[in-house]
């Protein structure tokens, strides 16, 4: 019996340190450096950078027109004025205008008006000449309605006698 009891007591134990060796996972085979072909990166094609965005014609660079009194022909330094504007107008192409025509405090509200669309159209047809598609202007006269000088003096009345732009798109 005792034999039987130590028999037993050994299958035991055996079984005991089988399952806790049965437990644990086996350990991992050493890993042995693998060989592998070189990872080629496909190069992209560089994008180019999107274009600065295109300036804008501002309205303080297009120059006024002035007039002699009583008159819509255009002087000297108003076609010089003119001509810079149409070098303007041709880099900006996509650019359309509005001149407006005034006139000093002078003379009846209906003969200031008449007198400033002379004036708008006399600006217009020049630079129409000069090359100007005519769909990009557009006119209008506010005679004596909208001085930039309120004074009442010549130098006053000479300012006010002017056609001027306005940019309407662009």
């Amino acid at each position: 019996m005792k034999k039987i009891a130590l028999l037993m007591l050994i299958t035991m134990m055996a079984f005991v340190v089988m399952g806790f060796r049965c437990g644990e996972p086996p350990p991992p085979p050493p890993e042995e450096p693998v060989e592998t072909a070189p990872v080629i990166e496909e190069e992209k094609p560089v994008e180019p950078a999107p274009p600065p965005p295109k300036p804008k014609l501002q309205e303080s660079q297009l120059q006024t027109v002035y007039f002699d009194f009583d008159k819509f022909n255009l002087r000297a330094d108003a076609k010089a004025s003119l001509d810079a504007n149409f070098n303007l107008l041709q880099d900006f192409t996509d650019v359309i205008v509005k001149i407006e025509g005034h006139c000093d405090e002078r003379g009846t509200v209906e003969y200031n008006l008449s007198l400033g669309e002379k004036r708008a159209k006399a600006t217009m047809d020049y630079l129409v000449g000069l090359g100007v598609d005519p769909t990009r202007i557009s006119i209008i006269s506010y005679g004596k309605e909208k001085p930039v000088d309120m004074g009442h003096t010549e130098d006053a009345w000479a300012k006010n006698r002017r056609a001027e732009f306005r940019i309407i798109s662009q």
